[in-house]
């Protein structure tokens, strides 16, 4: 059965919205969802501050904004090295700083297909990785994580519906128009079967692509979450400014 059991405006203002986060029972296991306006909201990817160091925290990302911007919702957007380096592509304010990976390999990242987060102007996708090599969009913010969780409606071929490798899992799924973006994290540890269809059946996404588990946390202060750990690579987050507050807000 699935239930919603609570439904946020995420710190925005009545209109326009730009995103909101519901929490959700999903087939047994409780999901936090966060669907993001993309004709509406500023939406970027973070990896460095100004002299090249890993933000690795939504703290460390929000000091780093412009005077009156404020970090509303991010998570975790895909794997790293222990330098905390993107594993795959990376594309921040359309600089590249790492190529497309299309080879299979070892752990989640390698389990083919994986994908890309393509955020453009008004617009994101997910795309598996080798169409992206074969075809690059344009995209202003690119991250590459694996595996691909749904892809083109269907699951992942590889996941398992008895599966026991349960996580806290993360990940992101774009509408079938391309103006919607999901940012999901499993409030509940669940195998990538189960994660994937709470993509597909529950949200409709036609692609969806994990970001990380045992790592995974969300930033959602409105909702009075901030999850905590050690700091991590890529950060996918929606930026507002004083324009964009509500009236008397502070």
């Amino acid at each position: 059965m699935i239930r919603a059991l609570a439904l946020f405006a995420v710190l925005f203002a009545p209109a326009p919205v730009w995103a909101q986060c519901e929490t959700v029972l999903f087939d047994g296991a409780q999901f936090t969802a966060c669907e993001v306006n993309l004709s509406q909201a500023d939406v970027r990817l973070f990896l460095r501050d100004g002299d090249g160091l890993v933000y690795g925290t939504f703290g460390r990302v929000e000091s780093g904004l412009e005077a009156g911007e404020r970090l509303v919702l991010a998570m975790n957007a895909g794997m790293f090295h222990e330098d905390r380096s993107p594993v795959g592509l990376y594309v921040e304010d359309g600089e590249q700083e790492m190529r497309i990976v299309t080879s299979d390999g070892p752990g989640n990242f390698g389990l083919l297909p994986n994908g890309v987060l393509c955020l453009g102007q008004g617009r994101a996708a997910v795309i598996e990785s080798r169409a992206f090599a074969d075809n690059p969009p344009e995209c202003t913010h690119a991250t590459q994580s694996g595996p691909m969780l749904v892809i083109d409606g269907a699951l992942h071929p590889r996941f398992l519906p008895d599966s026991d490798s349960i996580n806290i899992r993360n990940g992101v799924g774009v509408s079938p128009d391309g103006a919607r973006m999901w940012m999901v994290i499993s409030d509940q540890a669940v195998n990538f079967h189960h994660f994937a269809r709470f993509f597909r059946d529950h949200l409709g996404t036609p692609n969806a692509l994990y970001f990380d588990g045992r790592v995974s946390r969300l930033h959602a202060p409105e909702i009075g979450r901030t999850d905590l750990g050690f700091p991590v690579g890529p950060i996918l987050g929606v930026v507002v400014g004083d324009v964009d507050a509500p009236p008397g807000d502070g």
